[in-house]
């Protein structure tokens, strides 16, 4: 897919915009465990209070709470509050949010930063169980004996009745109450200082309540301001996942659209020796299938390569840093499904690699097929093309099965793996949560984050079986577009004669085909002029065709020179030769249209009375006539619902409309009866005088009167003249020439 990495440039600001996109949305959804975790436990479970910090407390209380602070601690904690009673000038406010404001004095928490928070919460944590517990203590005997531990082993429950023991506590020397406060920490050394903070939470909550304030109100505003930004994030999330989705759509078909282009295009520029390393069908499945596998990989690899590993690499790094002590066991399912990823991959990228190779395969038996289909029928051979195609159809159906197999057996592995994770987060979590270690919101966000991270793994694992077999069309793709053109036009193209006449030279020429041992053709000269008719005769594959596609460079020569108009051909554009030049191939070649729309093919802006003289120049006026629509007849697919003369006769009429000054004509004449091959002879003698005309041709006939007869054998010159005189000079034409005609005839 990197070889196609340059193509996806027009896209760069598209394909970043999706990435911050997947960037934001990952931190949304990575987000949504910890909003759910406090909803349970500070929302459900400590009635929604956050933290072992009181917004709010009386100054009886704070008076005990200080009791078991450090001097130091003391001082950072009352500088955090403000005393407010009946003469503070906010007493209004306060005494509606606290009604207890009207019996005594309180404490109001000053705004304060989350760090300062953080530093506070132990220190009043604390205190307040510790307040909490001498307060239980004091009522219940069994209570009082076990905190008398703490207090230098005094038994609280053999204290004088109404004895206040805060009063005592304070009464006593500062060195003494530092020994209790010493006692005091030590026992909440085993707790963390989360616990410590839930544990406190029911002491604030108590203090709210004695406050006056209403504190199923403070639980429902926590809930739904917590859930309210739940529901933001998610809205946020959607529409991150809305629009990349747009855009990687976006993008996936303006790649698409741009690779089909560029291949059309590099195709259109492939000379003969280029297109014998790609055949037609393997041509065609690269332009079709191997594009749409690039585009459907495209769209789906920019969610999932993104967005997949930053939600799954993003949840192990929030589970990691919570030093969860179930972090295990997603370490654990990890590793099992990278194991069941490695092992499923070694066996299907083997497969994904011939997939496409099987695509061609059946294209190719498909085309020849429909395009073979008479001589199938007149050889009663569709037996025999049937098991041809079911072979390469079962070939790839079960290349196809092997590959869904795997993911059959993939999906319900990982699903396993999955549910086996929530029945040990289940399992382990309980017991976690039993010890005190975690909080129950902890756990269910733990779960949530390994299927997070599960999702994650099971998105790339889908990417894994996709990326392969479109990994393998990007290189067939590239391998196309990366081609090496064998005929290129020069960096500083020369430009024809103004006054550009036509004559051909070809100069010593030799050619020989890429990677072929030896030349085909060898020290080919002559000179067709304009106004003269210059024929190939030979025998079968003695170079005749080869000669004449040299001259519009389908082929390169090897050696020599071709000159036209004293220019070398290399020497000036493609575009500038193929100009000049009215070609009609050994195989006419129509495509799907109207008559006027093929014959328009060699100029868009031809007046019609130049294509009905072409077409009656052709031969063609008759059967042309003859179909109600005339020149709007419609031609079907390759010229399929004409006959081949007619097919020939009108590829001709498409090269007169150009009224070039040179004609190639190869063996165009081989579909005509010899009364049209005739006729058609004498109109383009009339129609096309100044022309130099190269013909290539079996027919003695056909070229009799030529001005210039070149005979081939084995791609050497053996004769050059006319008629008249290669009879007499040339052994190799005069057997050609009585093989084909009479006695009277050669006259």
């Amino acid at each position: 897919m990197l070889k196609l990495a340059k193509y996806l440039k027009p896209y760069r600001w598209a394909l970043i915009v999706s990435i911050a996109l997947l960037f934001a949305q990952a931190n949304f959804d990575l987000a949504l465990p910890d909003y759910l975790s406090r909803i349970v436990n500070t929302g459900i479970q400590q009635g929604g209070v956050e933290n072992a910090i009181p917004s709010a407390i009386r100054q009886s209380e704070m008076n005990r709470v200080v009791l078991f602070l450090s001097d130091e601690e003391k001082t950072s904690v009352l500088a955090e509050y403000t005393l407010v009673d009946k003469n503070s000038a906010d007493y209004d406010t306060y005494v509606k949010e606290y009604p207890a404001l009207e019996n005594e004095s309180i404490y109001v928490l000053n705004k304060i930063d989350k760090a300062e928070i953080d530093r506070l919460n132990p220190i009043m944590g604390k205190a307040l169980l510790t307040v909490a517990g001498i307060e239980q203590a004091v009522a219940d005997p069994a209570k009082a004996k076990e905190m008398g531990a703490a207090f230098g082993e005094l038994d609280l429950s053999k204290l004088p009745p109404g004895t206040d023991l805060f009063t005592m506590l304070e009464k006593l020397p500062a060195e003494q109450r530092s020994k209790i406060q010493d006692s005091v920490n030590s026992k909440f050394e085993a707790l963390g200082e989360s616990m410590i903070v839930q544990a406190s939470v029911g002491a604030v909550k108590a203090e709210y309540q004695a406050l006056g304030m209403d504190t199923a109100k403070l639980q429902n505003n926590y809930v739904l301001s917590v859930g309210g930004w739940m529901l933001v994030l998610t809205l946020l999330s959607a529409v991150c996942t809305i629009t990349v989705g747009f855009l990687s759509a976006r993008i996936a078909a303006g790649l698409a659209r741009d690779l089909r282009r560029f291949t059309f295009q590099k195709v259109e520029s492939f000379s003969s020796s280029e297109f014998e390393k790609f055949s037609t069908a393997s041509l065609i499945t690269r332009s079709t299938n191997d594009i749409t596998q690039i585009q459907t990989v495209m769209m789906f690899m920019i969610r999932m390569i993104f967005y997949a590993p930053l939600i799954g690499v993003g949840g192990i790094v929030k589970v990691l840093s919570q030093d969860s002590p179930l972090a295990w066991l997603i370490i654990v399912a990890v590793l099992m499904l990278i194991s069941l990823i490695s092992i499923v991959m070694t066996f299907a990228l083997p497969k994904f690699r011939i997939i496409q190779n099987l695509v061609d395969r059946l294209n190719l038996v498909s085309r020849e097929n429909l395009s073979g289909m008479m001589v199938i029928r007149a050889f009663n051979m569709q037996k025999f093309e049937e098991k041809r195609f079911e072979k390469a159809n079962a070939d790839l159906t079960a290349v196809s099965l092997y590959i869904n197999r795997l993911m059959v057996i993939m999906m319900p592995v990982m699903m396993f793996v999955m549910n086996l994770l929530v029945v040990s987060v289940t399992w382990f979590g309980a017991k976690q949560v039993a010890d005190a270690n975690i909080q129950v919101g902890d756990m269910i966000a733990f779960m949530q984050y390994g299927m997070q991270i599960m999702f994650a793994f099971l998105m790339m694992s889908m990417l894994f079986f996709i990326l392969p077999r479109a990994s393998v069309s990007a290189d067939r793709i590239a391998e196309v577009l990366e081609t090496e053109i064998h005929i290129t036009d020069p960096k500083e193209p020369r430009k024809f004669p103004a006054l550009f006449k036509g004559v051909v030279e070809f100069r010593n020429v030799s050619f020989r085909y890429p990677g072929a041992e030896a030349d085909v053709l060898h020290d080919i000269s002559f000179t067709a002029k304009p106004g003269e008719m210059t024929a190939f005769i030979g025998s079968t594959g003695s170079g005749k065709s080869t000669i004449i596609n040299l001259l519009p460079r389908f082929h390169e020569v090897t050696g020599g020179a071709i000159l036209v108009d004293g220019t070398d051909i290399r020497e000036v554009t493609q575009h500038d030769l193929r100009e000049k030049i009215g070609y009609v191939p050994q195989k006419s070649a129509l495509f799907s249209g109207t008559i006027e729309s093929n014959l328009r093919y060699a100029d868009k802006d031809a007046s019609l009375p130049t294509l009905e003289a072409a077409i009656e120049a052709a031969q063609a006026k008759e059967f042309v006539d003859s179909t109600p629509q005339g020149i709007a007849a419609e031609i079907s697919q390759g010229g399929a619902n004409v006959s081949g003369g007619q097919k020939q006769r009108l590829s001709i009429a498409r090269a007169l409309v150009k009224k070039p000054p040179i004609y190639i004509l190869d063996d165009s004449f081989s579909a005509l009866d010899f009364k049209t091959d005739a006729a058609l002879r004498r109109a383009f003698k009339t129609y096309s005088a100044d022309s130099a005309m190269l013909i290539v041709t079996q027919r003695v006939s056909t070229i009799k009167n030529a001005e210039q007869i070149i005979v081939l054998d084995e791609g050497r010159i053996v004769g050059k003249g006319t008629h008249k005189e290669l009879m007499e000079t040339s052994e190799t034409y005069r057997e050609i020439a009585t093989s084909q005609l009479t006695q009277e005839e050669l006259a």
